[in-house]
């Protein structure tokens, strides 16, 4: 008597009932639907989350260059592949560290800022520290005959600009004038007031290299950006990138939004990583070139990258609960160093004094070189397309 069929309806084969897997696709037989079975489906098909992370997790953390000789030595299903594991662990390195440090980072930026460039000449703070030092009446005349409707609307960069300042001080003119009540010891007890606040103000706020009173007024009057972009020193024969700089400039000059460019800078980071791991491989290929393909020392850096990013996981974590201090969290990155060192040992099957040189060379050449060229190019992406 024949056994009853089963029909996979993954891929419509034929099989006996008795089987829990499909022999052909191994699609589960008979696995009801549920929002548990829809998430680990989820994670396992996507980041490979399954018991192979938690035979690779520990060996990565405890054992330097354990599981990339493994996976060289051809033990590539009982653990996680190197790039998924990177992968898995490079999403929820820079997860954490968007919640926790970037965005109070991009607004505490666009917050500060917005107080820098709007700052007036003369503040309520400094009104009323001069009125203690005159009479209310008199500080009224004072304010009366500057225009203080006009004039608490300036920049600090306005009072930089302005030549009765940078040749005497600010009331000097007031000497001169018949305000009742007024004696030249008041005006020298105000100007000290005003020069050591507006010198103050000047050092904190941040400057552009253009006239900054033309430039509001043209933006004012909606004048057109080619316009705008002369009055800020752009030449007739500028080319594409010139103008694309200005126009950048200008962007960020009237929203004030430096959190934006600070948020497009960690937003470039992890696709930068992509041509920046290969990169490590081919220096750890050029010092280690008889010990294999590169594809040996891509595995190799595919486990370091995610030891990197599970280290750097942890510090986030446990800073967000207990406050370590920097010179510990400095520590801890500096172990790194000797987790290379370590795992260089082991994978390449070198000596320690060989293996120190070429793993000090190899840190050498990627941190002073690799990283600082890469940090400007990530910059200036940053800029010119947030």
């Amino acid at each position: 008597m024949s056994k009853e069929q089963e029909i996979c309806k993954n891929c419509e084969s034929q099989f006996d009932e008795g089987f829990y897997f499909c022999p052909y696709c191994g699609q589960q037989a008979k696995e009801e639907l549920t929002v548990g079975v829809l998430f680990y489906n989820t994670i396992s098909n996507y980041f490979s989350f399954d018991a192979r992370f938690l035979k690779s997790f520990f060996p990565l953390m405890f054992k330097p260059g354990c599981l990339a000789k493994r996976f060289i030595e051809g033990k590539r299903l009982l653990y996680l592949h190197p790039a998924q594991m990177y992968l898995f662990i490079s999403v929820v390195f820079f997860f954490l560290l968007s919640v926790t440090v970037v965005r109070n980072q991009v607004e505490t930026l666009d917050t500060n800022l917005k107080k820098t460039l709007n700052k007036p000449i003369i503040s309520d703070s400094l009104k009323q520290e001069s009125i203690k030092v005159l009479d209310s009446t008199i500080m009224d005349s004072i304010f009366k005959h500057l225009g203080t409707a006009d004039i608490t609307g300036l920049g600090i960069n306005d009072i930089k600009a302005s030549d009765s300042i940078k040749k005497d001080s600010i009331l000097t003119p007031l000497k001169n004038v018949n305000i009742p009540g007024l004696e030249i010891k008041d005006v020298e007890a105000i100007d000290s007031i005003i020069q050591a606040n507006t010198t103050k103000e000047t050092k904190e706020s941040l400057a552009f290299d253009f006239n900054r009173k033309k430039v509001d007024s043209l933006i004012a009057l909606g004048a057109a950006d080619e316009d705008v972009f002369k009055a800020m020193g752009m030449s007739d024969d500028a080319g594409s990138i010139a103008r694309k700089f200005y126009s950048q400039v200008l962007k960020f000059y009237k929203q004030r939004n430096g959190g934006q460019i600070l948020q497009a800078f960690y937003d470039t980071i992890p696709i930068s990583l992509f041509v920046l791991l290969p990169i490590f491989a081919l220096i750890l290929k050029l010092f280690f070139r008889k010990r294999g393909s590169y594809a040996h020392h891509l595995v190799f850096s595919f486990y370091y990258f995610s030891f990197l990013f599970s280290v750097f996981s942890l510090i986030l974590i446990i800073n967000n609960f207990i406050e370590i201090p920097d010179s510990l969290d400095f520590l801890i990155v500096m172990s790194t160093y000797f987790y290379l060192l370590i795992a260089i040992k082991h994978f390449y099957q070198q000596g320690w004094f060989i293996s120190f040189i070429k793993t000090g060379m190899t840190t050498f050449i990627y941190l002073m070189f690799v990283v600082p060229i890469a940090l400007i190019i990530i910059s200036l992406v940053s800029f010119f397309f947030y």
